[in-house]
């Protein structure tokens, strides 16, 4: 029997409803019946009310500087709720490249970064994705952003 145990009923397995699980994954379902995982649902930055895919973002980048790797993070942003930061290794990318090839390819505007950082490496996990979370702390660092409690 598969579930999970709930703090509520701490020691009990609590069966999943109709068997499912809600992974945060954005999955397709092949001619076979196999699921194929497409994305995170957490991938996605909320600007000014509209959703932006931080997939799209690091397809973008990776189309115009493929030989470099990409990672965009999601900073607080005190007009729009969220802004998007690209986090790369190209030496000297630059925003204005990204914007035209965006505007040339159909992405909209909202989804070219308004900032992006360089850095010397791209944070890899074990497995050998990337380490999103030390991708943010880069990103939040390069803009001077200080979390609450940080430090304290």
């Amino acid at each position: 029997m598969k579930g999970y145990i709930s703090p509520d009923q701490p020691g009990k397995v609590v069966p999943l409803p109709e068997g499912w699980h809600d992974t945060g994954d954005v999955v397709s379902v092949d001619q076979e019946g196999y699921f194929v995982i497409r994305g995170r649902i957490k991938r996605f930055a909320k600007i000014g009310g509209e959703m932006v895919s931080l997939t799209v973002v690091e397809n973008c980048a990776s189309a115009i500087w493929p030989e470099y790797m990409h990672a965009a993070a999601i900073v607080p942003d005190l007009k729009r709720g969220e802004q998007i930061i690209l986090v790369t290794d190209h030496p000297d990318p630059k925003r204005h490249e990204l914007l035209a090839w965006a505007q040339t390819h159909g992405v909209p505007e909202i989804a070219v970064p308004k900032k992006i950082v360089s850095v010397p490496a791209l944070p890899v996990l074990g497995t050998g994705k990337l380490d999103y979370l030390s991708v943010t702390a880069m990103a939040e660092d390069a803009l001077g952003i200080v979390k609450d409690g940080a430090g304290a």
